[in-house]
């Protein structure tokens, strides 16, 4: 496992700056250059152990289309480490590629070989898209067309995963902070969202107070834990939307002189390669971002270099990782 001083000592900071940097502290005077270049840092230090690429054919030119800004990129470093795993493998695969934003599609998608899309995208968008190529894959994005190829993982089965342990550890009061993206100028609902709400009615234990919806920042994390932990009753046990959700909410209870997990247990979401530095260290749901890079990577090359044309639709693992942010209900203060 890298350490901060290993990222410290490859981005040429101090590792305060780095520390201050991966736990989102925005008093900390750097550019978004230096900050980027930490997080890529950190992500690209959990993927040494690289395979070699089987083929060495390179005869191939593709576009990673992000459907999420590099702000958003910086907010959530979930998006970085996405994109970072598909680069890794199409590098792998001696494949030539290049990067747009959603609001660069153009004509000029046409004459690639294929294209990857990764991220949040109209409906408009996506048949824009299909009319110029038709090799195309969305990567952590579900796509009803029976057409088109999808990488996802199974979003239900996860959050079930995660208010199952925290049931098993004996909390009943388990609070949600989540987040809504923008498509068109409508609030989506994200399906971590429904799914626990499903779970917790199934369970008669849905207590709507405990639920934050916001965006899927470290900020909205400490607004909303702050809020919840302001009113007369909170719960003993939170399950976030993702990790930097998480961050935030770790400063909320640590100014409202709460302790994790003695007194409030966290589980997030994604994996990211900060929440191993967290104190305590996060436990959350694991995205394998690697395998889901290579698998969208194979999947594409099978349309592109075997002529594939009935779609696939691939659902992927994730691993519920316990670290040391939760506890048991009856050794918690409240």
């Amino acid at each position: 496992m890298a350490t901060i001083k290993d990222i410290a000592e490859k981005a040429h900071v101090s590792i305060t700056t780095v520390s201050r940097v991966l736990n989102y502290d925005n008093t900390l005077k750097v550019t978004d250059k230096t900050r980027k270049k930490i997080f890529e840092i950190a992500e690209k230090l959990e993927y040494l152990k690289e395979k070699k690429p089987k083929n060495k054919k390179s005869s191939y030119s593709v576009n990673i289309i992000k459907g999420y800004s590099e702000q958003e990129e910086l907010d959530d470093i979930y998006y970085l480490s996405t994109r970072l795993a598909i680069e890794k493998s199409l590098k792998q695969n001696n494949v030539k590629y290049e990067i747009l934003e959603k609001d660069a599609i153009s004509d000029s998608l046409k004459k690639l070989d294929g294209i990857i899309l990764t991220g949040l995208f109209s409906q408009n968008e996506i048949d824009t898209v299909k009319k110029m190529n038709q090799n195309i894959i969305f990567s952590d994005i579900y796509i009803e067309d029976e057409n088109i190829d999808c990488v996802i993982f199974d979003i239900r089965k996860s959050v079930r995963k995660v208010l199952d342990y925290l049931l098993n550890l004996g909390h009943k009061k388990i609070g949600f902070i989540g987040g809504s993206d923008v498509i068109n100028g409508e609030n989506t609902i994200d399906f971590r969202q429904i799914h626990y709400i499903e779970y917790m009615k199934e369970k008669k234990l849905y207590n709507e107070s405990f639920i934050k919806i916001g965006a899927f920042t470290s900020d909205c994390g400490y607004k909303y834990m702050n809020e919840i932990l302001d009113s007369s009753e909170y719960p003993s046990a939170f399950f976030l939307a993702n990790d930097s959700i998480a961050i935030g909410a770790y400063k909320a209870v640590e100014e409202h002189k709460l302790s994790i997990p003695e007194d409030i247990s966290i589980v997030g979401f994604n994996d990211i390669s900060i929440t191993q530095y967290m104190s305590p260290p996060l436990t959350t749901v694991k995205i394998y971002t690697d395998f889901m890079g290579e698998t969208t990577v194979s999947l594409l090359m099978e349309r592109i270099r075997d002529g594939r044309k009935l779609s696939k639709k691939v659902i992927l693992p994730t691993e519920l990782v316990i670290r040391k942010s939760c506890i048991e209900k009856n050794t918690v203060s409240k």
